[in-house]
């Protein structure tokens, strides 16, 4: 089986192939990362690269996130997934600034 990382080093662009592996590889989590790398949704702030999700932002530092399907499940989440792909692609917005939370009510 092919490393999926290295073929989206190999292909930055992300082709129709590269999505269908990547998609193959994790299903809807896949998908779902992909669609918030579309979506330009990865952030990358001094501190932590951030994924603005739909309800929530949640911060990721490597091998982690705030997200409850990582603290509940553990292993690689929509958001690890995306961040991990845009980093590869270089495709994130970037912030000369501290991460700091929004207050919502």
């Amino acid at each position: 089986m092919i490393d999926i990382w290295e073929l989206i080093t190999a292909d930055t662009t992300l082709s129709t192939a590269t999505r269908v592996s990547f998609i193959e590889r994790f299903g809807d989590r896949g998908k779902k990362a992909l669609g918030a790398v579309d979506e330009g949704r990865v952030k990358k702030y001094r501190d932590f690269f951030v994924v603005v999700g739909y309800r929530d932002e949640y911060v990721v530092d490597d091998h982690f996130c705030t997200c409850g399907d990582f603290l509940y499940r553990g292993g690689e989440c929509t958001h690890i997934l995306a961040v991990r792909t845009a980093r590869i692609t270089g495709r994130y917005e970037r912030y000369d600034s501290w991460y700091y939370p929004s207050l919502r009510s």
